[in-house]
């Protein structure tokens, strides 16, 4: 099954040319789920050949503006393009209340639906249940309120090995096998055994998004294991104090929490515009914890 994620901002608050303030692609087998919105994103998408027009699952952060500011052109659009698909948007209380407002002066009527959940950014909880994964809040320590995502994927099925097959063995045959069901006969006995044809079911992946955030060491159980985690770096050592005062992370920051959670890769972003390059970012951060990405917009990465 897919489970790709692209970085379509990696930037913070003040725009540099380089760098484009937060947004990221879910691609799971083939739906979307848009990670935050900064502005200018669906510019972003274009440009990525993401196709705005299948995007199912939005999900909103917080509202500081470069997480969000780009949503309401995007629904805009949406719109204008003739969608009539529902739409399902996740984020903090008021962002409907700003959403409805701009709608309602500009007198702009959808021709699609938005189902808008509101998220708690005291307790983690699960708020969406998709045939494919499942996504959870992880509440996270900044200015305001504000929530990461936990996405973790359902269990996948077996894998038929497909050169033991007997030729004529019904098609009927392999959902069984692929759930672990062996095939018997009319007198119970086995036919064709599920660990004889297939191969166990890949270990389900995990990606934590956890966006503008402090060092917060209550949200470590939650993302214990993940298979990726993203997590802002807006600083490097130099502005320790800052990022404190500002309840930001630095990258050594970012590191400590990816290796205290036994991570399996990390991905830093949301790099403040104090620094024209990010290379030391990554120099720091894999002084802690090798297995250190930077967020490279543009890059898609299988989870």
């Amino acid at each position: 099954m897919t489970f790709n994620l692209t970085i379509l901002g990696s930037g913070s608050a003040t725009p540099v040319p380089d760098r484009h303030t937060t947004a990221q692609m879910l691609s799971i087998e083939g739906d979307y789920f848009l990670i935050d919105c900064g502005e200018g994103t669906q510019y972003r998408l274009i440009e990525n050949h993401l196709r705005p027009g299948r995007l199912k699952y939005i999900f909103i952060s917080h509202l500081h503006g470069d997480h969000y500011f780009g949503l309401v052109p995007l629904l805009s659009s949406l719109n204008l393009a003739g969608r009539t698909d529902d739409l399902w948007l996740f984020g903090p209380r008021g962002l409907w209340e700003i959403i409805t407002v701009q709608f309602r002066y500009s007198d702009t009527k959808l021709n699609y639906a938005i189902h808008f959940q509101e998220t708690d950014p005291h307790q983690p909880a699960q708020i969406l249940d998709h045939p494919n994964v499942t996504v959870e809040t992880i509440p996270l320590q900044h200015r305001i309120d504000c929530t990461g995502f936990l996405f973790r994927e359902k269990n996948r099925k077996r894998k038929l090995i497909a050169d033991k097959l007997p030729a004529d063995l019904p098609v009927t045959f392999y959902r069984q096998l692929k759930d672990g069901q062996d095939i018997l006969d009319d007198m119970g006995q086995v036919l064709y055994s599920a660990e004889e044809y297939t191969l166990p079911a890949p270990q389900p992946r995990v990606y934590a998004f956890c966006s503008d955030t402090r060092y917060n060491e209550a949200m470590f159980d939650q993302i214990r294991g993940v298979d990726l985690l993203y997590h802002e770096a807006s600083f490097l050592d130099d502005m320790e104090s800052l990022s404190e005062k500002y309840f930001h992370s630095t990258a050594r920051q970012a590191a400590l929490t990816a290796r205290q959670v036994a991570a399996g890769r990390l991905m830093i972003g949301h790099f403040s515009s104090r620094y024209k390059v990010t290379d030391e970012f990554l120099v720091q951060a894999r002084s802690v914890f090798p297995e250190t990405y930077l967020a490279i917009e543009g890059q898609t990465t299988e989870v």
